[in-house]
């Protein structure tokens, strides 16, 4: 009821972006300055973080924030992958809804480092091993679901799971429409499907998928095999703005890397680039709270920005990446997020990006907030990987 009928046209061009303002993080709601780390952690951040609840994401309500969950190890290969790794299949049974975590760790004699990312096409499309199971996956078009076939195993090309080995790291994932099914009424069929209608201000898709992160996260605590302190959240794209949301909530996370979050994730509203508020409520009014359809068309209005939603993340170490050719998540958008994030960092006495040009391309910044933008189009490559790699070892090594 709060959109326009006929969006306005897609704007890609910089000269065309109008003069705003971005919200101080570091000014309390009462107008007081925040001066000290104290202040942030026990006053501004709590109020920054009710601020995305209410007006963005939604608040989990607390009966489904508190839900009580198991976890059974269904299988374990030592020896998977022709020696080089360890395999664990872990089913998480959550209030009306079952998720499958795949895990691939290297072989150590220590517990180590782990990236925690969702996956959009099912697990069995990180590797081509057979002895993962077949995910049950869900057609937004349909609406309705089937068990993958065989000839897909392995078929992503987002994954580099032997490097990240090779590299002394493991990855843990999750199918996200395990969490729910990514459409308008998904909800039927998913973690929400046990609660009450949302009001207004509770929770969408993306706070769904983000507590599903929270609670495989509950499970890789417990495995001796993982190093508890050094669990990275890793997405893209919606799956990147879900990394930064659980990770802006679960200071657990030690370290959240988020490629082509745009709208919604990392890049400013603002500055009305790319996608827009507008246009993701018009094409998924499922991923956040109805109270967010009152900004379309407004961005001015919002009571933040998303700065601030990467400001949440300090003084843990934080990694944007973007490409050149993907204007809709606006690179440049969140690169000045990022930046303008830094004054939060700096309060922690973390460096953020400095300075105020976007870096050349494929010329990585390694700072406590990290950001590259590379050659070529929407989706995560190699590169992208050596850098989240090479940004892992420099922060949490």
């Amino acid at each position: 009821m709060f959109l326009a009928q006929t969006p306005p046209p897609v704007n890609y061009d910089e000269a065309k972006v109008g003069v705003y303002t971005l919200p101080n993080p570091l000014i309390l709601a009462n107008g007081e300055p925040v001066r000290d780390k104290t202040t942030w952690e026990t006053k501004r951040r709590p109020e920054i973080i009710r601020l995305f609840e209410t007006n963005m994401y939604g608040r989990v309500p607390n009966v489904a924030r508190h839900a009580f969950a198991n976890y059974e190890v269904v299988e374990e290969d030592r020896h998977a992958l022709n020696g080089k790794a360890i395999r664990k299949q872990v089913v998480a049974s959550l209030t009306g809804q079952t998720l499958t975590i795949l895990i691939y760790l290297p072989v150590s004699s220590k517990p180590v480092p782990v990236f925690l990312a969702l996956n959009f096409t099912g697990n069995h499309t990180i590797l081509p091993d057979p002895a993962i199971r077949l995910s049950d996956l869900w057609d937004p078009k349909t609406k309705t679901h089937h068990t993958a076939p065989e000839q897909s195993r392995g078929s992503s090309t987002q994954w580099q799971v032997e490097k990240m080995l090779a590299r002394g790291y493991g990855l843990a994932t999750v199918y996200y429409q395990e969490i729910e099914p990514d459409f308008d009424g998904g909800i039927e069929f998913g973690i929400r499907a046990s609660y009450q209608k949302p009001a207004a201000d509770e929770w969408g898709a993306i706070a769904a998928w983000a507590l599903g992160m929270s609670r495989t996260m509950d499970y890789l605590l417990r495995d001796p095999d993982i190093d508890p302190k050094r669990i990275i959240a890793m997405g893209h794209s919606r799956l990147g703005k879900t990394a930064l949301w659980a990770g802006a909530q679960d200071t657990r996370f030690a370290m959240v890397i988020a490629a082509g979050s745009g709208e919604g994730g990392a890049a400013l509203s603002r500055r009305d680039f790319g996608e827009t508020i507008q246009l993701l409520n018009q094409h998924f009014p499922h991923w956040t709270c109805d109270n967010y359809k009152k900004y379309s068309g407004h961005a001015e209005r919002l009571p933040f920005d998303q700065h601030e939603l990467l400001a949440l993340i300090a003084p843990r170490p934080l990694y944007l990446a973007a490409a050149e050719d993907d204007k809709w998540a606006d690179p440049k958008g969140e690169f000045l997020s990022a930046l303008a994030a830094g004054r939060v960092y700096r309060l922690f006495e973390k460096q953020g990006l400095e300075g105020n040009d976007m870096p050349a391309l494929e010329k990585p910044i390694m700072n406590t907030i990290g950001f590259h933008i590379r050659r070529g189009k929407y989706e995560v490559t190699a590169y992208d990987w050596d850098q989240f790699l090479n940004f892992a070892d420099k922060q949490l090594h």
